[in-house]
């Protein structure tokens, strides 16, 4: 072959964004071939919306709702993050565990590839679960949609905000896990704590403010707030810690932690196991 012909071939050869679309649409494949997790994954918060909802539906004194309607946007985001943190840190804690990892490490493709791949699933079934509880939350549960393009907005950064900190957060806790077995232990615990003192099962007005202090470190306290401000009317506001939705603060704390999880990703991630070295 003439090194005119290579160079051609090699022009045609897709870049980063062209490979990660299609490493995308391999990951979005695989997952909805796995009915099970499928199920799982999409009723799983519909299913603990429909629980809490149930049993707690009378209104809510002075805030002009009822209990009911405070789990839908609390759920949304619940949803949003284990689509993302959830998913990715066991997923690729698993791939790495099983050399998956170490074998697309020594092919021509750029490793942001992968990561892009990821990202797209992410997206995909973030959408999807927040679509199918937003659908139940108006249907079932009387929450309006926003009638002003300002909620709009403020809907569509707080999810991509808060699904790139998350995303980026479960790409470097999947470094945590020794192996595979392990994953799903070292990733669901702080995930499962994180939901009680975020507001997601328990009303904010009833967690105490040193839990409420440490769930305001992370991601999901402002997710669960700012979707709150998006969907709830703002009387609904008497109920927080501070008595605002504080959009400008979940902006600013979403937005560090997509630099702070960027950076951990960076610091963190490995391609190969423990074991392997």
């Amino acid at each position: 072959m003439t090194t005119t012909a290579v160079r051609s071939r090699t022009e045609r050869l897709p870049g980063v964004w062209g490979l990660g679309l299609r490493r995308g649409a391999l990951e979005i494949k695989q997952f909805f071939r796995q009915r099970d997790q499928v199920v799982f994954t999409f009723a799983f918060p519909v299913v603990f919306l429909f629980l809490f909802a149930s049993i707690f539906s009378d209104d809510v004194e002075g805030a002009g709702i009822k209990a009911s309607q405070l789990y839908v946007p609390a759920m949304m985001a619940a949803g949003i993050m284990s689509t993302s943190f959830q998913s990715l840190g066991v997923s690729i804690a698993v791939e790495r565990d099983e050399k998956v990892l170490r074998r697309l490490r020594g092919t021509p493709m750029p490793p942001a590839a992968y990561f892009l791949g990821k990202i797209w699933l992410v997206l995909v079934t973030g959408v999807l679960e927040t679509a199918i509880l937003l659908l139940v939350g108006t249907t079932l549960y009387g929450v309006a949609l926003p009638s002003d393009a300002g909620r709009w907005f403020a809907f569509a950064w707080i999810f991509v905000l808060g699904l790139t900190a998350c995303a980026l957060l479960g790409i470097a806790v999947s470094s945590v896990p020794k192996s595979s077995k392990s994953a799903s232990s070292v990733v669901v615990l702080p995930f499962l704590v994180l939901q009680f003192i975020s507001g997601v099962y328990i009303a904010i007005d009833t967690i105490p403010d040193w839990m409420l202090n440490i769930g305001a470190l992370f991601p999901l306290k402002w997710m669960c707030q700012g979707l709150r401000g998006v969907f709830l009317p703002d009387s609904a506001q008497v109920l927080e810690q501070t008595g605002t939705w504080e959009f400008g603060r979940t902006a600013l704390v979403l937005g560090a932690w997509c630099v702070g999880g960027l950076l951990l990703c960076l610091l963190t991630f490995r391609w190969k196991n423990r074991r392997a070295g």
